[in-house]
């Protein structure tokens, strides 16, 4: 038996999940554990974006949270990577040097090609997600993936974000139409520089990342369904996506804390974290979303575990 845990460290938030992986290769999810770190706040944007100070401290913070349970566990495998926020910032070796030294943990900066790719592992080997065009929304970056016949056709990651595009256009609290507009413009101009989207046309959209998730959440809630958390397979048609975006970006930050399904600690968030999937669903005139759960720690996982069974077919040989 192993114990096989994954650490995100994202630019909003910091998730671990610990799965017992047993010798025949069943595998059960024994830990879930998040953190809102907001490690890309107040990031000082430019050539060098850095890293502030008080994010860092809630980073670190979480890091041996997490570390409190790991150690804990027998027959360990811990695998760590750190995505956009990491990725850019000009205090990147300084930052991971201290994780290291505290923590005795190494973290992995991984590209924004190969955070698109595990997330398509995680969803490919979950959903049915044949062809679509599949969206992660993080906290500062988005990747996107063109799925054919089940296959990743293509992939990038671009520079927004739930708390990127929140910084950048003002949207924490009460949204004039202009800053709204202003948003929305920005995005579709990037997805309109990416040539293969258009090859995604009238394709369902599948969805994962915080803000996307809420998205699903809040429409469970509003349905008064049973464990409305539990949103992998969920699907939503066009018109209830956008009369919860109507009802969004229409509160104020106070106000938006208060819609059922809508966590407290994201209300100044979602609005820019759920632009990317708004204007990307007009965009590729799209008329309805598949949401996933599952996304890059569960890409990890699946290829971990295609390695093992890799390696004891080659040892039964």
């Amino acid at each position: 038996m192993e114990n096989f845990a994954v650490i995100d460290l994202g630019s909003n938030s910091c998730r671990m999940t610990v799965t017992q992986i047993e010798a025949d290769g069943s595998y059960t999810v024994t830990h879930r554990l998040k953190e809102m770190v907001r490690l890309s706040e107040k990031e000082d944007e430019g050539a060098t974006p850095t890293l502030h100070p008080e994010a860092i401290e809630r980073t670190v913070a979480a890091l041996k949270g997490f570390k409190a349970v790991y150690d804990q566990l027998p027959n360990l495998t811990l695998t760590a990577v750190a995505t956009a926020a990491t990725r850019k910032a000009s205090n990147q070796k300084k930052f991971l040097k201290r994780i290291k030294n505290e923590l005795d943990l190494t973290i992995k900066v991984i590209p924004g090609t190969t955070e698109a790719y595990y997330d398509y592992l995680g969803v490919v080997n979950t959903l049915p997600a044949t062809n679509c065009v599949m969206m992660d929304t993080g906290g500062g970056s988005c990747e996107l993936v063109l799925i054919v016949n089940g296959q990743a056709k293509e992939l990038i990651s671009l520079p927004i974000g739930a708390v990127s595009l929140t910084e950048q256009f003002d949207l924490a609290d009460t949204i004039p139409a202009n800053r709204l507009f202003n948003a929305m413009t920005f995005v579709d101009k990037l997805f309109n520089s990416v040539w293969w989207l258009r090859n995604g046309l009238n394709l369902p959209l599948v969805c994962l990342g915080g803000s996307n998730r809420t998205l699903a959440k809040i429409n469970r809630r509003q349905s008064k369904l049973l464990n409305f958390e539990d949103i992998h397979g969920y699907r939503l048609r066009d018109t209830a996506i956008y009369q919860t975006f109507e009802q969004v970006i229409g509160l104020d930050a106070a106000g938006r804390a208060e819609i059922p399904g809508l966590a407290r600690d994201r209300a100044d968030i979602i609005v820019g974290g759920m632009i990317p999937a708004i204007t990307l669903m007009r965009f590729l005139d799209s008329d309805r979303m598949l949401f996933s759960q599952n996304g890059l720690r569960e890409g990890i996982l699946f290829e971990h575990l295609t390695d093992l069974a890799a390696t004891n077919s080659q040892v039964k040989e």
